[in-house]
């Protein structure tokens, strides 16, 4: 299987500008890369756990693009980490599977840069809205990546809109060969406990 899977969450792709042309830098890139469209493959939002977790089994990075929604991630993209990052397989007493891969959030919001500090609408800044993706990397032992992200993408140009594009292609094309990652520790799991949660009965 592939090194690299992309794991694109859009509920509308085809109105999209920004991720559908994300998507399609990313799949040609050639091989190393796989883009699966959560959307298309679930309408019904029936995940076939054991399809994803053998996809992300063989992955060395794991990509997840999507817009920011309501300052977290589309429906679908959260049921799929539910079901998919299961107790026992991606983290707690035996959840070893993702352990040592890389976690690459690549996300595009609907306001400007600006609108992400303290006196802007958003009232935070973007930084703040990164904890959950940050733990979600830590429990289940993947290193977390500086995140790519795209502000303002409604109103984006059509120039910058490409080069952010071209940008995305060529970490795809290149990965593991980033400046950034030189200097980045790798990731220690948080071990939970096996009585962290309720036995099932």
């Amino acid at each position: 299987m592939p090194e690299i899977l992309v794991l694109l969450a859009h509920p509308d792709l085809a109105l999209s500008r920004v991720n559908r042309r994300l998507a399609e830098q990313a799949r040609s890139v050639g091989e190393r890369v796989l883009v699966r469209d959560l959307y298309a493959l679930y309408p019904d939002y029936l995940i076939d756990v054991q399809a994803e977790q053998a996809h992300l089994a063989a992955a060395r990075l794991v990509v997840w693009q999507h817009p920011l929604q309501w300052y977290s991630m589309p429906a679908l993209m959260k049921l799929w980490l539910d079901e998919v990052l299961a107790f026992g397989w991606a983290y707690g007493p035996g959840g070893q599977a993702l352990r040592g891969k890389d976690l690459w959030w690549v996300t595009s919001t609907g306001g400007p840069a600006l609108s992400y500090r303290p006196e802007g609408h958003n009232r935070h800044s973007f930084a703040a809205f990164t904890a959950p993706y940050e733990q979600t990397a830590a429990l289940t032992g993947m290193r977390m990546l500086p995140p790519l992200v795209l502000h303002g993408a409604h109103r984006a140009a059509a120039a910058e809109l490409e080069a952010h594009a071209a940008l995305y292609r060529q970490r795809l094309a290149r990965y593991p060969d980033w400046p950034e990652l030189a200097g980045l520790d790798p990731q220690g799991a948080c071990e939970v406990p096996a009585d962290a949660r309720r036995a099932e009965a």
